[in-house]
C-alpha cells in the first residue's frame, strides 16, 4: 500500500490550521489517515511547526512520500536531513558519531537562525509601530495647525466687517443732527405766530368794556 504523508486541513476560512498525517494515497485529503505525526499552522510568524521526529523519520525511513509542502516543513525539522545521514551511515561514509555530531551542529545553526528571525520580526513590529506613532504625531499637529490657520482670518474678517458698521452707524446720526436742526428752527419759527395771536385776544378783550358802556348810555 502507497503511503503519503500529508497535510488535513481543519480551521475556519481564512485562518487554516493543518495536521500532518499519514495516510494511503488512494484516500481524499481530509479522509481516513492511518496515524498523525505532527501539525502546522500557518497564521504565526514563524510558522507554528509541531513534528514528532521519530514517527516521522520512522515513516519516511518506511518509503513514505510527503508532499512538497510536508517535505519542506519535514527539511525544516530535520527529519530529511536525518534520513540523509543515516543513509551515510548504512553505506559506510560517516560512523554514527559523526553523523550525530553533524546533526546536532544543523540543529544548533537552525535555532539560531529562527531566533535571529524572531528578534528580526519583533525590532520589525517596534520600528513599525514607533513609525506609526510618529506618523498619528504628525497629523494631529498639521491638523492643529490647519484648524489654527483656518480661525485666524475669520478673527479678522469679523473685525473689517463690525468696523464699517460702526462707521455707518455714526454716519447715520450726523445725518440725523440737520434734522433736528431743522425741527427746531421750525418751532422758533411758529413762536411769533402764537405771539400774534395772544395779542389779538388781549385786543379783543380791551374792547368789550367800550361796548357796554354805549349800551349803558343808550338805556
Amino acid at each position: 500500500m502507497a503511503t503519503k504523508i500529508r497535510l488535513q486541513r481543519f480551521g475556519k476560512k481564512g485562518k487554516p490550521f493543518y495536521h500532518v498525517v499519514v495516510a494511503d494515497a488512494r484516500a481524499p485529503r481530509d479522509g481516513k489517515f492511518i496515524e498523525r505525526i505532527g501539525s502546522y499552522n500557518p497564521n504565526t510568524n514563524p510558522a507554528t511547526i509541531e513534528i514528532n521526529f521519530e514517527k516521522a523519520l520512522d515513516w519516511v525511513n518506511k518509503g513514505a512520500e510527503p508532499t512538497d509542502t510536508c517535505r519542506a516543513i519535514l527539511s525544516y525539522k530535520g527529519v530529511m536531513y536525518k534520513k540523509h545521514l543515516e543513509g551515510g551511515v548504512k553505506k559506510g561514509a560517516l560512523t554514527v558519531e559523526q553523523a550525530e555530531t553533524k546533526f546536532a551542529e544543523w540543529l544548533q545553526s537552525k535555532e539560531g537562525k529562527i531566533e535571529s528571525k524572531k528578534d528580526g520580526l519583533t525590532k520589525s513590529k517596534d520600528e513599525v509601530k514607533k513609525a506609526a506613532l510618529a506618523a498619528e504625531a504628525k497629523k494631529k499637529e498639521e491638523i492643529a495647525a490647519a484648524i489654527t490657520l483656518k480661525n485666524t482670518p475669520l478673527a479678522e474678517e469679523v473685525i473689517e466687517e463690525e468696523v464699517p458698521v460702526a462707521q455707518a452707524a455714526t454716519d447715520e446720526v450726523v445725518e440725523e443732527a440737520p434734522i433736528a436742526e431743522v425741527v427746531t428752527e421750525e418751532v422758533v419759527a411758529e413762536a411769533p405766530a402764537i405771539e400774534e395771536t395772544v395779542a389779538e385776544t388781549t385786543e379783543e378783550v380791551t374792547e368789550a368794556p367800550a361796548t357796554e358802556s354805549a349800551e349803558e348810555k343808550a338805556e
